[in-house]
């Protein structure tokens, strides 16, 4: 069991009464969420997360994160005690089919960044913006 287990094991969960959420930022400027990304349902993802994470997360949309190169961008700040725990908001870019959505609302609903280890799969999307451009939205 690692440590990061064993922590979870001791904490409430993330969905139980009282609980703060994690959040979830979707980029919808210039490039994500348009029609240069084609074949993508853009509005049935934002509408899917909403729906997957009602009432586990709260699902915001932001203008460009000046982050184009990565669109489809999704950022996923941990909730307080995930912080507590030593989360900190991960950055998911390419989230351009339904099975890495899927993947995101499957970790966020276990708990998300600081108190569930995301699936393997999402290394694939994470990368490291800038420091300006995380200042955008880890305010």
């Amino acid at each position: 069991m690692s440590k990061r287990s064993r922590r979870s094991a001791a904490t409430p969960s993330p969905t139980s009464a009282g609980a703060a959420r994690c959040t979830v930022t979707v980029c919808r400027g210039c490039c994500c969420g348009t029609s240069k990304i084609p074949g993508f349902d853009h509005a049935a993802q934002l509408r899917g997360l909403r729906q997957a994470l009602d009432g586990t997360a709260t699902v915001r949309v932001t203008d460009c994160l000046d982050a184009c190169e990565h669109a489809n961008v999704v950022v996923v700040q941990p909730s307080p005690a995930g912080r507590a725990e030593g989360g900190r908001p991960v950055w998911l870019g390419l989230v351009n089919d339904p099975d890495a959505t899927a993947d995101i609302t499957t970790w966020i609903e276990q708990g998300g960044p600081g108190l569930a280890d995301p699936p393997g799969i999402l290394d694939l999307y994470g990368f490291a913006p800038s420091r300006r451009v995380r200042g955008q939205v880890e305010r």
